[in-house]
């Protein structure tokens, strides 16, 4: 399923929705990690999936939506 709406923010109802996604997602999908470019083509955004914190930084500084 894709949408086209790329011009919009997501709404209130939107963001809940992808955050129980992202939620499923890193219990169900992620093992090890997951690497992802998204958005824009021309400027990507390059997402990482982890189930450890980068090297050097604090786990304390992740927020949880």
């Amino acid at each position: 399923m894709r949408n086209e709406r790329h011009d919009e923010r997501l709404s209130d109802a939107e963001l809940e929705l992808f955050l129980q996604y992202l939620h499923r997602f890193a219990n169900h999908d992620v093992d090890q990690f997951a690497n992802m470019q998204v958005g824009d083509p021309e400027y990507p955004v390059y997402v990482s999936f982890s189930r450890k914190p980068e090297a050097g930084v604090d786990p304390e500084v992740y927020r949880r939506p």
